[in-house]
């Protein structure tokens, strides 16, 4: 016995309903012959007679009788299903879960977030904030839609634009010997500075590495790592140990003398900010505007 069709079972119901196969085959716009042969079929699927057909019209026969009344079941059960998707469908348009990394959260995506909230005042945003690598790892396994990182490179899995351009800076509290420099840093001094650093898995930290692979120097093992950027900054404002942060992230203290930024020569420390999702669920809708929207800003 193989599965009946649901549109098998809809229009016997509909048959039971109206006293005729050509009465039903009208509410589902089908052609009569069609109909009584998709009714057919059931019979065979279900190796039952379920109708006895008459010149007056088609009326059940007992078995008939009980498989309508279980296919009005199975008939309401999939509409629940349908209405149901259909609301979560309706809901997940209406709402927008985006993932950031840090700098990109707190320095960039406020402003974003404000400008499309004026184009978009019905829907919804929120906003799930971690290193790169947490935000990858939402994207990755289909999380989220979309986010926005700051690492230097990422991985094959997934699809990205840049969005904006940023740069790291070497930053030390007034206190510190370097904030009193003429001359930049090297590569090799910044290694040998003992830095106060952001965790693994930090973009911010990802660019310095990279940066100093570059340029043939290995970061080696700090004391000191932190896992967010105001607990790096006040630790490099006390004058221990120099920082290397983004210089939207640092923008206030540098106004008010808080950190000074060193020059560092023989590093680049140029970085893009990029929008990723998975490539086979490209941004779209609201999604896709919120990236045109961060692309366009200055």
């Amino acid at each position: 016995m193989s599965t009946p069709d649901l549109a098998g079972l809809d229009l016997l119901v509909r048959v039971a309903e109206s006293g005729s196969v050509g009465a039903a085959a009208r509410q589902v716009g089908m052609a009569q012959p069609n109909a009584s042969r998709l009714l057919a079929k059931l019979e065979r699927q279900l190796d039952l007679v379920l109708l006895v057909r008459t010149p007056a019209g088609s009326r059940l026969t007992t078995e008939g009788e009980v498989v309508v009344t279980w296919a009005r079941e199975v008939l309401g059960a999939v509409e629940r299903v349908v209405l149901g998707a259909r609301s979560l469908a309706a809901q997940r348009k209406a709402h927008l879960t985006v993932a950031s990394s840090l700098t990109v959260a707190e320095h960039l995506a406020p402003r974003w977030l404000a400008r499309f909230r004026l184009q978009h005042p019905d829907l919804h945003v929120s906003l799930d904030v971690g290193n790169s690598h947490h935000v990858l790892a939402r994207v990755q396994s289909g999380r989220v839609p979309l986010g926005f990182v700051e690492s230097p490179t990422v991985p094959r899995s997934v699809a990205s634009t840049v969005v904006a351009h940023d740069r790291l800076l070497v930053v030390v509290g007034r206190s510190h010997p370097w904030s009193r420099r003429r001359t930049p840093v090297t590569p090799a001094e910044l290694v040998a500075g003992d830095l106060v650093l952001r965790e693994a898995g930090s973009g911010t930290r990802e660019t310095l590495v990279r940066a100093l692979d570059l340029a043939g120097h290995a970061l080696g093992e700090q004391r000191l790592e932190l896992a967010s950027t105001a607990a790096v900054k006040a630790a490099a404002a006390e004058g221990g140990a120099p920082a290397v942060l983004s210089e939207l992230a640092v923008a206030a203290e540098l106004a008010t003398g808080a950190l000074v930024a060193v020059p560092v020569d023989g590093l680049d420390l140029g970085r893009a900010l990029r929008a990723v999702w998975l490539p086979a669920r490209r941004p779209e809708g609201a999604a896709a505007a919120l990236v045109r929207l961060a692309r366009s800003q200055p």
